[in-house]
């Protein structure tokens, strides 16, 4: 591709009632507004698998400042939407408050729910789904071969999900754990074609362990619907700022795997179960601790992996228009802490209670 990749992300966010708990009124809220918003110039707004979520969507964008704008228009139209049914629309990637899952009454979830078990009745969790252009499937699969062992460090800046069922987890990304009890779920291997993804793919249904093809969850896929690489190792941010983070990082690093690609550069050969490890370490420290640095595989202060994945995109930021404010968002994460980390800071604040975790989230969430 010669001109700018387009980007688009898909949010989702928990609806909660006024005591922080989660209120399965998602189809309600949607009812009473209309139906499913789905061609505005906020994007769209619609249900995902539970009726405790929302889930939003950009259309796709160039601009990053297009993006961001987006971002935030779509949460000021989920809350508009949640308003319906008295709720609010929180960017929390798992409730901090005790919750019994409902699952949306379709006959696909249902039967999800039937074939999968608590793994289904369980997954309230929040994401953050960045999708960025190729070329074609050629392109797409050259990207997903080369940019596997940068994925746990966007995990680690959106890490957002410290408490489960009202018990702090000690890890910053709890989601990533209740989301790896899915089968298909995790990274792979170096595919090399369009041919050996789609045969892997195709095997994986054949199996039938899942649904569909849909239900093949890699940490970054061929999407099934759009002429993208989606990447869905992220937790939903706190605030739209990290979504804009993540997503200009997304970006960076299709380009410089697609220039890898065109290079004749080869692809990595990183063993799925290194990257798992990494990713696992993501999850519980997320820009807290150390992480896995891909340069070494050894330990590494987490400031310093997310400065060798800027190295890594540099060029491709520079020439996108994104450094600057890449840069000027990575500025404010480090200053205002992660997810996690402000997540439990607000409950410290509040005296150890999480209504307050809640509520103080509710706000971040439209800044």
């Amino acid at each position: 591709m010669t001109e700018l990749r387009t980007m688009g992300v898909e949010e989702e966010f928990l609806l909660v009632g006024d005591d922080g708990a989660p209120v399965a009124k998602a189809a309600a809220a949607l009812d009473a507004h209309g139906g499913p918003v789905t061609d505005t110039a906020a994007g769209a707004v619609e249900n995902e698998f539970m009726e405790e979520q929302l889930e939003t969507a950009t259309h796709p964008r160039d601009s990053l400042e297009d993006l961001a704008r987006e971002v935030g228009a779509g949460r000021s139209r989920a809350q508009e939407v949640a308003d319906r049914v008295g709720a609010r629309a929180v960017a929390l990637a798992t409730s901090p408050i005790a919750f019994t899952g409902t699952t949306v009454s379709r006959l696909r979830y249902l039967e999800a729910r039937r074939v999968f078990g608590i793994t289904a009745r369980e997954q309230l969790t929040s994401g953050c789904h960045v999708h960025v252009a190729v070329a074609d499937d050629t392109e797409g699969v050259a990207v997903l071969d080369r940019i596997g062992p940068w994925l746990p460090t966007l995990m680690a800046l959106s890490a957002n999900s410290p408490y489960w069922q009202g018990d702090d987890t000690d890890y910053a990304s709890f989601r990533s754990q209740v989301w790896a009890r899915w089968p298909t779920s995790g990274p792979t291997r170096t595919f090399g074609t369009p041919e050996r993804y789609h045969a892997a793919v195709d095997k994986l249904v054949a199996t039938g362990t899942v649904l569909d093809a849909n239900m093949v969850f890699f940490d970054a896929r061929l999407s099934p619907t759009y002429p993208t690489v989606e990447i869905r190792v992220a937790d939903v941010c706190l605030d739209p700022g990290t979504t804009t983070l993540l997503a200009a990082l997304a970006r960076g690093l299709v380009e410089t795997a697609a220039r890898s690609a065109a290079a004749d550069e080869p692809a990595p050969e990183d063993a799925p179960e290194l990257l798992r490890t990494a990713a696992w370490r993501a999850g519980r420290s997320g820009i807290s601790g150390d992480l896995v640095s891909p340069l070494t595989w050894r330990p590494a202060p987490a400031h310093d992996v997310v400065g060798a994945l800027v190295t890594h995109v540099r060029e491709a930021l520079v020439d996108a228009g994104d450094m600057d404010a890449v840069t000027d968002l990575l500025g404010t994460l480090w200053a205002g802490g992660g997810g996690a980390d402000r997540q439990r800071a607000w409950y410290a604040e509040g005296g150890g209670d999480l209504r307050h975790v809640v509520d103080r989230a509710v706000a971040a969430s439209q800044a």
